[in-house]
């Protein structure tokens, strides 16, 4: 009888143990607003000389994009190893752009949030 007690606790346990439900999906990160308003207030200070950085309106510099369809090129995640790096652009009217690494997050957080804008 424990011989049939123990086997039946074992075939439980590896029925419960080996679920053939699939794992749910992971969350995607949530974004940090406050992140977002840091990163248009460096937008706008360090880039809106060029750039148009708000939700209508062409850019100062024909030349440099609005950012507002910066995703419609590319996924603007793919922006931060270049910032990182320092961003250089093959026009001389660009400057160099150096950023901090939480400059670059919140940049970039900004960027991300004008694709739902």
């Amino acid at each position: 009888m424990r011989m049939t007690l123990t086997a039946g606790l074992a075939a439980s346990l590896l029925l419960f143990g080996c679920s053939t439900a699939p794992d749910p999906e992971p969350e995607a990160p949530r974004a940090d607003p406050a992140a977002a308003l840091r990163g248009e207030a460096l937008a706008r200070e360090r880039c809106a000389a060029c750039h148009a950085v708000g939700l209508t309106g062409a850019s100062p510099m024909a030349e440099a994009p609005p950012f507002r369809t910066l995703h419609e090129r590319y996924p603007v995640t793919f922006l931060q190893e270049s910032l990182a790096e320092g961003l250089v652009t093959t026009h001389p009217a660009m400057p160099a752009v150096e950023l901090s690494p939480d400059e670059i997050r919140d940049l970039i957080a900004w960027l991300e949030s004008l694709e739902n804008g």
